[in-house]
């Protein structure tokens, strides 16, 4: 019995410290973490935590949106800023863009907030554009923090007037020591747009508040933490590991991973959405269906507007949520921020919500495998979910819609579709666009030309700048 307690001790500190290693991030106690489900939930636990602050509010959002919505938060901030509250919002260039312009932040910057705009494009950097910063945080006074996949946006809320419904999003709210990991993190990305936060910001850590351990993952451009992370926590999930995913593209060292999980008895589960709003993602998303289901792994797609939600959840004992995509821009490009809670309580809760979820989703099948080829065959049984006007959209309607016509009434008693083609269509795709830029160039080449020498220009400058920056900081030493 000693010996059993002793070998069960080893493997849980093993774990412990590949998990601290491989993210990163270290194991921090005494948190109180609470599940927040969809955008309306989230708004209001955000705007009465802004409305209690005494000291300061850090606030850091992919997309902050010119709307009813964003404009109640500005007000909101902007209340807390006349009141004397320190007020700072870190908002991404990228994600806002056609969102909000800098107007909209007049009233809060004349309020004594302050705002920054993440890595707008610069002349002698031609691809740091590409990196974003994709979190959605909120910490108010050290006391209360908010991780999330909701940006501040109406859409998020759905339209009643067109029956479309609110996005399907999760995010959680913490107390305790682990907000002020939060908080660094948002001084990170503060001292990355310019000056570092004043003096005694953030504070000290907050007191226990809670029983839960958690670690805090926040990731920044090339490092990779949450990657390793979701690596390392496939491969130890003995039981289960559901996935929730707004953007998946299965790289191949993950989908191996999840692969070999499934082979190994795990009951590895991929949410994923029935409608996007950003269409080619989710055509990229489904051309990558076929591994997953030959290694035995259950892919499902959700039939609401759109599910936004990153989570997982392995065992019922290990859950993460935030803002990383299962794909290489969440991994290796942008600034994002999630929370790993390793506690039974939330982790039962999450994995609730998630069969819950399932209940309101299509599985993906895989037809039997023909006689005649021996290979699998796949087609589409199944329609798509209706598609938002705003902000949600199918990415495969036109290819396929007659044969899921023609499959409706089956698929809507089973809840199961089997798979179509999908490796066909993203190359039909391709061919079709090679076939039109071929066309466009011999008949007007100027419309070719025109672009591709912005490019270039664009280019020659940033390269020239940076020649110069590099020429200057080398005299500057020898100086």
């Amino acid at each position: 019995m000693n010996v059993r307690y002793r070998h069960g001790l080893f493997n849980r500190l093993f774990a412990e410290q590949a998990l601290s290693r491989s993210a990163g991030a270290p194991l921090i106690e005494g948190n109180a973490a609470d599940l927040l489900i969809d955008a309306q939930a989230h708004y209001d636990a955000w705007l009465e935590a802004i409305a209690a602050a005494r000291s300061h509010v850090f606030l850091e959002n992919y997309i902050i949106r010119d709307d009813p919505v964003g404009r109640r938060f500005l007000d909101a901030l902007a209340a807390r800023a006349r009141a004397g509250v320190f007020v700072a919002v870190i908002a991404d260039w990228g994600g806002c863009l056609g969102q909000s312009r800098s107007a909209f932040w007049n009233d809060l910057r004349a309020a004594g907030g302050q705002v920054r705009i993440y890595n707008p494009p610069k002349l002698g950097s031609a691809f740091g554009w590409v990196s974003r910063d994709h979190r959605k945080v909120l910490t108010v006074d050290g006391a209360v923090g908010f991780l999330s996949g909701v940006c501040i946006s109406e859409k998020w809320l759905g339209d009643p007037s067109r029956h479309v419904p609110p996005w399907r999003d999760t995010g959680v709210r913490l107390r305790g020591p682990a907000v002020a990991e939060i908080e660094q993190a948002f001084a990170d990305s503060w001292r990355e747009t310019g000056d570092p936060l004043p003096e005694g910001l953030p504070p000290s850590a907050a007191p226990p508040a809670g029983d839960v351990s958690l670690r805090v993952i926040a990731t920044q451009p090339s490092t990779a933490g949450m990657y390793r992370l979701d690596q390392m926590v496939a491969a130890m999930a003995r039981e289960t590991l559901w996935l929730t995913d707004a953007y998946f593209v299965g790289v191949a060292p993950y989908v191996q991973a999840l692969s070999a999980a499934a082979r190994d008895g795990v009951d590895v589960r991929l949410l994923v959405p029935g409608s996007s709003d950003i269409p080619m993602v989710a055509g990229m998303s489904r051309s990558g269906y076929r591994p997953l289901l030959k290694a035995g792994i259950r892919v499902f797609e959700w039939n609401g507007s759109m599910l936004h939600a990153k989570t997982a959840v392995a065992d019922r004992r290990w859950a993460r949520v935030g803002s990383s995509n299962l794909n290489i821009a969440s991994w290796l490009s942008n600034r994002e921020i999630d929370v790993a809670i390793e506690d039974v309580g939330f982790a039962s809760q999450l994995a609730e919500q998630y069969e819950a979820d399932l209940e309101n989703a299509t599985e993906i099948l895989l037809r039997p495998r023909s006689r005649r080829t021996g290979n699998e065959r796949m087609r589409s049984r199944s329609p798509r979910p209706p598609r938002p006007r705003r902000g949600g959209g199918s990415s495969g309607r036109a290819a396929a819609g007659a044969l899921r016509l023609a499959n409706t009434v089956g698929a809507a008693i089973t809840q199961h579709r089997v798979l179509g083609d999908t490796e066909s269509g993203p190359l039909l795709a391709g061919t079709l666009v090679a076939l039109v830029l071929t066309a466009v160039a011999v008949i007007w080449p100027a419309v070719i030309a025109w672009p591709l020498a912005l490019v270039g220009a664009w280019f020659a400058v940033n390269l020239g700048i940076s020649w110069w920056n590099m020429r200057r900081r080398r005299k500057q030493r020898h100086d």
